[in-house]
């Protein structure tokens, strides 16, 4: 049973986690943070306004349905959670102040004093209202199997403040997934999607005024005391302002011009940005992988075309054009630090670059080459690369590339350019054949879901995977708690990896740049109770 307390030494520590201030982001997207310059006093913490620039608009803030990054990261400023995640690893009181668990159950006992911006008082009744609120199926919520297990049941010991979770099958990272779930009071699981635009939360911020496609602006609560490490409300800015900046360029230009204070930069902007000696903070984060459809009558289906398209692919100029040239390869299928799990489960695992094995995998597998084009019973292999259009132009050419490369070697392939906001409807909808499709978690048995398991309606299995070596792994290490079953989701992993069910090739730097703040970062984005003014401009 492992436990912690906001002053034992026994707190957890993630292994191999980061020890750099900044970490990490969450499901392959990333938010963008700023800060404008002025204020007063009045607005504490320095006295000024800070602004974060996001690449979208957030869509809905329901924290109970909002799965997108932006909204993910704003909630991180409203909502507060049972632990943290420090950006050295350390798993640290939040709204609990000490737990106990197992692979099947968790106890949090929640702090005193804790409260919603309406003044009620955020309770253990509370908490466990909203673990089986995301539970019950009737409420489809996407965060079951990322906050809560998916087998989650929840009871509430008013007088001893504690919360008590069961689970009927192994949840070994209960504890660490909390830092996903966005507290509210019971009230407001009556009528979460009043919650779309508006807030009744936990922590920090609330929000005051939202303009869907402009800016969301968060006001400090001054009551709030029961930050990570102690932090308080008197610590941090009077007022967040989230503006949309969707064109990359447009924000660089405003930093230079000092519009706004930071971005995050990927692209060829971070050239001038460096050149003018901007200060960055970067992490490593999987940008490119390609997921296999191997639902019936798919080409993917076939083993020996999922090798064969591979092989006949440079994973290295293709990574190369992905990145600009600012990319490595990758080493997970998708954890992103701080995580248990840093073991390299991608190097060696994947098919060599070699055409004259790729055609020798085909030919061994039925096809035959007509007319220049590879077929079999009549058909021929046809494909369609599916790209989802905000990673890029640099994303788009590596797409394009990679249609050149399979076109020559005889395969019908196609690009399909996919709006961000539709991607993952063109993978639900199964009507694809190969997506760009980087998935980015911090817990390693956040993937399951989308790489065993039911396929759409039932479940998110996109890719139709079936691999008997993932799920027999899979589920000895969920019957391990935390990192002591990292070798054995290590080896899951890289069984995806060997059978060409996935191909991440490619990982590359987030860069934060910012001017006059200073922040951390971890899977939700900006973490808010590390904001604050500098003396830079």
């Amino acid at each position: 049973m492992a436990s912690a307390t906001g002053t034992d030494t026994r707190s957890r520590r993630i292994r191999g986690a980061r020890t750099a201030a900044a970490a990490v982001t969450v499901l392959g997207l990333v938010a963008t943070a700023s800060a404008c310059g002025g204020g007063t006093g009045a607005e504490g913490g320095g006295g000024s306004t800070v602004v974060f620039a996001v690449a979208a608009d957030p869509g809905t803030l329901s924290p109970t349905t909002a799965l997108a990054s932006t909204a993910l990261s704003m909630n991180t400023f409203a909502y507060d959670t049972l632990v943290h995640v420090a950006a050295d690893g350390t798993v640290v009181p939040g709204v609990a102040e000490k737990w106990s668990a197992t692979a099947t159950s968790a106890t949090f006992t929640i702090r005193p004093g804790v409260t919603c911006e309406d003044g009620s008082p955020l309770t253990a009744d509370d908490v466990a209202a909203e673990y089986n609120h995301i539970a019950d199926p009737r409420n489809q919520s996407p965060m079951l199997g990322l906050s809560v297990p998916a087998t989650a049941a929840a009871k509430a010991d008013g007088a001893r403040r504690t919360v008590t979770v069961t689970t009927t099958k192994p949840a070994p990272f209960i504890v660490e997934m909390t830092r996903m779930l966005p507290l509210l009071c019971r009230k407001s699981l009556a009528a979460p999607d009043a919650l779309a635009k508006a807030t009744n939360a936990s922590g920090p911020y609330r929000l005051t005024e939202a303009v869907p496609g402009d800016h969301y602006t968060y006001v400090r609560r001054d009551g709030y005391a029961w930050g990570p490490r102690g932090s308080t409300a008197a610590d941090l800015p009077g007022k967040v302002v989230f503006k949309v900046v969707p064109n990359e360029s447009t924000a660089a230009n405003l930093l230079m011009s000092g519009q706004i204070h930071g971005a995050v930069i990927n692209g060829a902007d971070q050239d001038r940005l460096d050149a003018a000696k901007v200060r960055n903070r970067s992490f490593e984060a999987l940008s490119g992988q390609l997921l296999f459809n191997q639902a019936a009558g798919r080409p993917g289906a076939d083993p020996a075309v999922r090798r064969a398209l591979v092989g006949v692919l440079d994973l290295k100029e293709l990574r190369n054009v992905a990145t600009g040239g600012k990319g490595g390869p990758a080493t997970a299928i998708g954890e992103t630090a701080p995580t248990p799990c840093t073991g390299d489960t991608v190097t060696g695992n994947l098919p060599a670059h070699d055409p004259g094995r790729a055609a020798d995998a085909l030919t061994a597998a039925g096809w035959t080459k007509n007319g220049g084009t590879w077929t079999k019973a009549g058909r021929p292999l046809t494909v369609r690369l599916s790209y989802p259009t905000n990673q890029g132009p640099q994303v788009a050419s590596a797409v394009e590339l990679a249609v050149q490369r399979w076109t020559s070697f005889g395969v019908k392939a196609t690009a399909e350019p996919i709006g961000s906001s539709s991607i993952i409807g063109t993978l639900a909808g199964g009507d694809w054949d190969l997506a760009w499709a980087p998935i980015g978690v911090t817990l390693p048995d956040q993937l399951t879901q989308f790489y065993d398991g039911p396929p759409p309606p039932k479940g998110n299995n996109f890719g139709s995977i079936t691999n008997p070596d993932y799920h027999r792994l899979a589920t000895r290490a969920a019957a391990t708690p935390g990192a002591d079953g990292c070798a054995l989701w290590e080896a899951a992993d890289a069984a995806l990896v060997k059978n060409v069910d996935i191909v991440p090739f490619a990982a590359r730097p987030v860069r934060y740049y910012a001017k006059g703040i200073t922040f951390e970062v971890d899977g939700g984005g900006v973490v808010p109770s590390t904001l604050r003014r500098s003396a830079d401009r």
